[in-house]
């Protein structure tokens, strides 16, 4: 390889943790000659991939950066007054800089390990402050994946509460008012046909609502900028017997009623203009906020306030038991993640304005709308609507000869048909803008254009004063502290330094690939051209990300083995409940609609099941073996005996369990036999991609996390993406969306072909989910090439193998195959310690934390257990500290378990040990600080202190609270 070969191939370098000689070393360790001789050994030969994958070769970092420059610049940033749920705004510096931009928040993983992550639980805190302050209700949660699916988790939680029993519903009427967005509506109506719901759609002025609704959905703001009041329309449903959700919009909220003070149920909506970019659609945090009585219901993540062991306040995720894992196909949604950095950005945003930054924001945006629309008005333009926050429509016969001259003038307004105009204003828009709106619209009088100006006190005429908002928000000193960049910036970098991330030492957890985010991959995130362009922008404006996810596309599809490729779905479950609803369009296609039971094995990720209910099937669960393998007889016995109405199957793979199962052809064939679909779970691609597909082992679709294979980062618990991939018979059923109405399909056989969408709504609000964050992945595929991504999977295969031969011998590892060898994870049996030393799998994870380690994916799918996927990007002196670290807790456990340590007061019991604890004056315990707090050499040169001891989870449970509390219970905690 010469010099310039080699400037192309870097990237694979910096990517793979492991040198050639460390390889070599941790090849040795586990007893193989060659890493092709381990990967042999590991994936079974029946499904190998022949041959290299078609997909360019890899490019250095300066070569991507200049690439993806070059692309972005055939986007075309225009001024967008398009509205429709997405608006430009401002992200201040501060805040772009030290969150958006930096891996101390974007590399955390989901807030699980509560005691070192209360940095980012303090932000997720005051971002359900901030919801729950301006939408006046009570109950709020750490976000949710956009505005859309929030509309259709209000919806489906409305239907679970008064319809227990779904197999005799008793109201299955939902009311959507017809001026509600678009994309929200075409959600809900993918997510309600599926479950039997029937959705009504109307003018809420003259709706009946009867006892067979169990609920309705309002905007407010609506989609044509109206302020309704909807008081009367609430006290009908309600009279009803039925619950009202109500989209809206949080600037609006700092002017207007909120939606608590009207009576509605539940608001919901989307935090991206506090200073989220608009990223062509995401990622955006959705708000979701609800009253008191659905604090059992409410889904997704909810923060709460609980105390550590020395009776500190501390945060925690509360109510867990809620999540899918443990609820699985009960399960109430099958959110599984959050949109955890947005919804930081978001919150920092109302930290850094404060009440009166928001209001006068909101007040610059009205007063400017207000007067354009006395401008429109005087020159003859009809509006609308004479109350609104910051969208006009106006009716104008030359519709199209208006926007003709407005794209010339870079230009984008909202044309709904019927000759109706509509301009959402928004943070950025100037005074010289609105001139340049007037100018574009044929103003006559140049003279009152050039001297068009507002007045500091402008009275908010288009904001009725039944409407007009009297009560307080954001009254607590966190909102109230921050003004200055220099206080905003340490606040950030205070609440950073309590948690751990990816920047602070390795993150194992199996399953959830916590792998590198490169630098190079994020970076073009916050250019204007990738960053500023509207999700609903003309196709010609946006011809930059179309090139991207065409190609994205292409290699995904080439990575899978498949032939066609959707990219909405914008989170993991999001794809699963997409995939199952493209198999559910097959067999309705077939007129074999009866085709609703799905198998799902016992070690299945607990979203699994969750979604298939959503889908509207019935959930059989097939058994697994004592070696964690499917049980092939069972499933052949449950394929047979629901052969009328088989559906399909679900699987990951490799298994749950971190092996490559020699049985999966059989399986697939089988299912294929009686006339189902098999869905893959792609969690596991980072051990396939490169060494097999799931078109190899005869899956029809999958899905991606592109967080997790492909180099997403996990913002502390999200953003994800989902896209699915599926095999040709299936593509037309991938899921579209309003603006976008066909998919291309990109056949690994090299055919490139165009089919209509017949069946299947969207699933996500916009045409291509969370698309700024495709750039990462198609980052990651052009530096790495194909060879780079062969080599990923390689080395996760053999770092977990050296790593899972450090620790044989000392622990139990589960599931290895019949050579002994594990594929990217395996689990580790923590079982035998709570008898031999009344030690538990939780007491290893928080021990961990004293190590500077976050814990592996703890009790899944084995309880009691650790499940470590080191991923390749770890290199050997990280993994064996790691390994270190567990070997001493090993240690530690034996100490006990020989009585040289007391089964009550030791070193696991009490972890994990804070920095206030182990100087302290009064130390009681019967082993050493240095042991509590300095157990191995190398924790001195880069010690990380967790923030809080143990949390109490019960107690944050019994007493919930999820919104910041006064300052005097700071004061009481710390005395």
């Amino acid at each position: 390889m010469n010099l310039f070969e080699q400037q192309n191939t870097e990237f694979i370098r910096r990517h793979i943790g492991p040198t050639e000689s460390e390889t070599r070393q941790m090849l040795k360790a586990i007893g193989e000659s060659s890493l092709d001789a381990l990967i042999d050994k590991t994936v079974p030969a029946g499904i190998r991939m022949e041959g290299d994958l078609n997909i360019p070769p890899s490019i250095s970092e300066y070569e991507y950066l200049q690439l993806i420059k070059d692309i972005s610049l055939k986007n075309k940033v225009y001024k967008n007054y398009i509205g429709q749920g997405y608006y430009d705004t401002i992200t201040p510096s501060v805040i772009l800089r030290n969150v958006f931009e930096n891996p101390g928040w974007y590399t955390q993983y989901t807030p699980y390990q509560a005691e070192i992550s209360q940095g980012r639980l303090e932000s997720l805190l005051n971002f359900q402050t901030m919801v729950s302050d301006l939408t006046a209700l009570p109950l709020t949660n750490a976000s949710l994946l956009d505005e859309a699916t929030a509309a259709a988790e209000a919806m489906t939680m409305f239907f679970n509460t008064l319809n227990k029993d779904h197999e005799h519903i008793t109201r299955p009427k939902f009311f959507i008012d017809i001026d509600t967005f678009p994309q929200t509506k075409d959600v809900v109506v993918t997510r309600a046909e599926p479950v039997g719901i029937e959705v009504v759609f109307g003018d809420y002025r003259t709706a009946t609502i009867d006892q067979q609704f169990f609920g309705a959905l309002v905007q407010y703001p609506n989609d044509k900028g109206a302020i309704e009041d909807y008081r009367d329309f609430i006290n009908k449903v309600h009279q009803a017997g039925a619950y009202v959700a109500m989209g809206t919009d949080l600037l609006a909220l700092t002017l207007l009623t909120p939606p608590g003070e009207l009576g509605a149920d539940v608001a919901f909506g989307s935090a991206q203009r506090f200073g989220v970019p608009l990223g062509f659609g995401g990622p955006h945090a959705a708000f979701f906020a609800a009253k008191e009585e659905f604090k059992r219901n409410i889904p997704g993540r909810i923060i709460g306030v609980s105390i550590d062991a020395q009776n500190n306040r501390a945060l925690r995720m509360a109510l867990q038991t809620r999540e899918q894992h443990i609820k699985r196909e009960k399960a109430t949604s099958n959110i599984c993640t959050a949109q955890a950095l947005l919804a930081n950005m978001a919150a920092m945003y109302a930290v850094y304005h404060g009440p009166d930054g928001l209001k006068n924001i909101a007040k610059r945006v009205t007063v400017l709308a207000n007067a354009l629309a006395e401008e429109l008005e005087a020159e003859g333009y009809e509006l609308v609507h004479k109350n609104f926050f910051d969208t006009i429509v106006f009716r104008a016969k030359n519709a199209s000869s208006i926007r003709k001259k407005a794209e010339a003038a870079q230009i984008n307004f909202r044309y709904y048909g019927n000759n109706e105009v509509g301009i959402s204003l928004d943070e950025t828009t100037t005074l010289s803008d609105v001139l340049d709106i007037l100018l574009l619209l044929d103003h006559p009088n140049d003279q009152s254009v050039a001297t068009f100006s507002l007045s500091e006190d402008a009275v908010l005429y288009n904001i009725p004063n039944t409407l007009t908002r009297t009560s307080h928000y954001l009254t607590h000193p966190v909102f109230n502290t921050h003004r200055s960049e220099t206080e905003m910036m340490r606040y950030i970098k205070q609440l950073e330094n309590k948690d751990l991330s990816l920047n602070t030492s390795m993150i194992s957890l199996g399953s959830c690939t916590m792998k590198l985010n490169a630098a190079s991959e994020m970076i073009p995130l916050s250019w204007q051209h990738w960053s500023k362009i509207h999700p609903f922008a003309p196709a010609d404006q946006t011809e930059g990300y179309k090139q991207i996810t065409d190609e994205l596309s292409k290699y995904l599809c080439e990575i899978t083995a498949f032939d066609a490729c959707s990219l909405q779905p914008n989170s993991g479950a999001q794809g699963e409940y997409a995939g199952l609803l493209v198999i559910r369009a097959y067999h309705e296609s077939r007129n074999e609609s009866h085709r609703n039971v799905m198998l799902i094995p016992i070690s299945a990720h607990g979203t699994n099941p969750a979604s298939a209910v959503m889908a509207g099937m019935k959930v059989v669960v097939v058994k697994a073996l004592e070696n964690g393998y499917i049980d092939v007889e069972d499933l052949k016995a449950k394929a047979e005996q629901h052969s009328k109405n088989l559906a399909g199957i679900m699987i990951t793979y490799p298994s749950t369990y971190g092996v490559y199962e020699e049985t999966v052809k059989e399986i697939t064939k089988i299912v294929h036999q009686h006339g189902g679909q098999v869905y893959m779970d792609g969690a596991n691609m980072n051990a396939q991609v490169g060494l097999t597909a799931p078109g190899l082992i005869g899956a029809d679709v999958c899905h991606l996390n592109l967080h997790k294979t492909f180099a997403i980062p996990h913002g502390g618990g999200g953003p994800g993406m989902g896209p699915i991939c599926v095999k040709e018979h299936l593509a037309r059923f991938l899921p579209g969306n309003l603006q976008t109405e066909h998919v291309t399909i990109e056949s690994s056989r090299g055919r490139d072909k165009s089919t209509s969408l017949t069946t299947i709504n969207s699933v996500s609000a916009a045409p291509y989910g969370s698309a700024s964050i495709l750039l990462i992945s198609y980052a990651y595929i052009r530096m790495l090439g194909a060879e780079g991504v062969r080599k990923a999977s390689e080395y996760a295969i053999l770092n977990a193998n050296y790593m899972r031969a450090r620790l044989e011998g000392q622990y139990e590892i589960l599931y290895t195959n019949h050579n002994g060898e594990c594929a990217h994870e395996f689990i580790v049996d923590l079982r035998p310690f709570k008898k031999s030393a009344e030690i538990e799998a939780e007491d290893v994870a928080k021990r961990l934390m004293d190590y500077g380690f976050h814990a592996p994916t703890m009790s899944f799918p084995v309880p009691g257990t650790i499940m470590i996927e080191p991923t390749e990007s770890e290199d050997k002196a990280e993994l064996d500290r790691f390994c270190d670290a567990l070997l001493s807790i090993r240690e530690e456990i034996r100490a006990i378990e020989e009585g040289r340590a007391d089964k009550k007061d030791n070193a696991l019991k009490n972890a994990p040990h804070t920095q206030h604890v182990v100087i302290s004056s009064q130390w009681s315990h019967s082993y050493t600080r240095e042991q509590a707090a300095f157990p191995l050499p190398y924790i001195r040169e880069n010690k990380f202190w967790p923030s809080v001891a143990r949390v109490n989870n019960t107690h944050g449970d019994r007493n919930l609270i999820c919104t910041c509390e006064p300052v005097s219970s700071y004061v009481e905690a710390e005395a």
